[in-house]
């Protein structure tokens, strides 16, 4: 059986720009992509902290050390710029995968630099033994 489980997440980035007349998506520096292992075309889900917004889209590759984080298109209405998001991906896992594999999460600060990174603990409890 396949899970859909958390993979990564990049914590409390804050909004740089929201470009209303551009195709849809999510604009994301390059240098944080890598780190919070997010490729480009990946789908995406991003929880405004300031308004309680929740939507899905797919990521943009910023310029790399920009520290860009630009809603696009449709998306530009639900942020404005300052916000705080939460952006997060999800893996399709086997259940044998799940017992060795730990989500990435990336702390950001104000400026959207990296604070730290961590791994949470995988979800041991929820596979049963056979």
């Amino acid at each position: 059986m396949q899970r859909i489980l958390f993979k990564s997440k990049i914590h409390r980035a804050t909004v740089t720009e929201a470009n209303l007349y551009y195709e849809g998506s999510i604009t994301i520096d390059k240098e944080l992509m890598e780190i919070a292992d997010i490729l480009e075309n990946e789908k995406v889900s991003v929880l405004n902290i300031n308004n309680g917004e929740r939507f899905d889209t797919y990521v943009i590759e910023g310029d790399y050390g920009k520290r860009d984080i630009c809603l696009n298109g449709a998306a530009a209405r639900k942020v404005a710029v300052g916000d705080e998001v939460i952006i997060i991906t999800y893996g399709f896992f086997e259940d044998n995968e799940i017992q060795d594999f730990q989500p990435k999460i990336v702390l950001v600060d104000k400026q959207n630099n990296v604070k730290s990174i961590s791994h949470k603990t995988s979800p041991k409890s929820l596979i049963t033994q056979k």
